[in-house]
């Protein structure tokens, strides 16, 4: 493929940064854009270019991609005063890698195309940063077919698993039941980690136990070893994960779907939102059921 493709990546959080850094290493000029200087400057260390506004990222990327926390920001980053839009053209394409509602990217995806001839793909991701620097993300992707071939021409770089799941939203809609199953998950093993703890069992050795099992999964063999130390070194973030349950609420209350269990973990999501954990890693899940016996235990 063309490795002088230029990648414009606008957010440059914890994935976003990842998302740039994976790119620059694969060969491409990579341009980047965030609120935040310091997180830019990080970046132009490892060789990318900073911009000043969406618009000037545009005018120089062919391909934009997005990494974004809501769908307020990403219709404002394409949009808003020099947003996105105000360069668009029929050639470039925009990712969106943000997690957002499916509703909100199917209007924005046509007001893009119908104002403006430029395409949207959405690409949401699972795996986190660990999973992008090795270019092995899973990514659920919606959009026309042949927008979805151009833009897996960038993507094959960041992911092991792409998955055309349908037309714009389709990609969301699926990242919203995943989030849905990563969300029970991380309770259930911090539950079974406090047990461990508490029966004198070695929680380390458990993902080794199981592994192969039906209890096995890739969030037990990454997250319970860091659970078990009280490890909580910034791969992902609470607050997000409330996000995207409270999303899956508010969709599946539009089509009249029961989803009791989920509220419950989302109520849960919810306290811990509120205990000011939001902004931790996902194994502070831990923190959940401390009940004051402290990280020594």
């Amino acid at each position: 493929m063309d490795r002088r493709k230029k990648i414009g990546v606008i957010g440059n959080g914890v994935m976003g940064s990842a998302i740039a850094i994976r790119l620059l290493e694969c060969g491409y000029p990579v341009y980047v854009r965030d609120r935040n200087d310091p997180k830019m400057a990080a970046l132009v260390e490892r060789g990318a270019t900073a911009t000043p506004s969406p618009q000037a990222l545009t005018a120089q990327a062919e391909v934009v991609i997005t990494s974004l926390n809501t769908a307020e920001i990403v219709e404002t980053v394409v949009f808003g005063p020099s947003g996105i839009a105000e360069s668009a053209t029929p050639e470039k394409l925009l990712i969106d890698m943000s997690s957002i509602d499916p509703k909100s990217t199917q209007d924005m995806a046509s007001r893009l195309r119908a104002e403006h001839a430029m395409s949207w793909v959405d690409a949401p991701l699972s795996g986190g940063a660990p999973a992008v620097a090795k270019g092995a993300l899973t990514l659920m992707i919606g959009g026309e077919v042949a927008d979805v071939q151009r833009a897996k021409e960038v993507l094959a770089d960041l992911a092991a698993n792409m998955t055309h799941m349908g037309p714009s939203g389709a990609g969301q809609t699926t990242k919203l039941i995943n989030q849905v199953l990563c969300a029970a998950n991380f309770l259930s093993v911090a539950e079974a980690t406090r047990l461990a703890l508490d029966a004198g069992v070695d929680a380390t050795k458990i993902p080794q136990a199981l592994a192969g099992g039906r209890a096995d999964s890739r969030i037990l063999q990454e997250y319970m070893s860091k659970m078990a130390v009280f490890d909580y070194t910034p791969t992902g973030r609470i607050d997000n994960m409330l996000k995207d349950l409270e999303s899956a609420q508010q969709f599946a209350f539009a089509m009249r779907t029961p989803m009791p269990l989920t509220s419950l973990i989302t109520d849960l999501h919810r306290m811990i939102v509120k205990a000011q954990l939001g902004p931790e890693d996902s194994a502070a899940y831990m923190k959940l059921f401390d009940f004051g016996q402290g990280e020594s235990q």
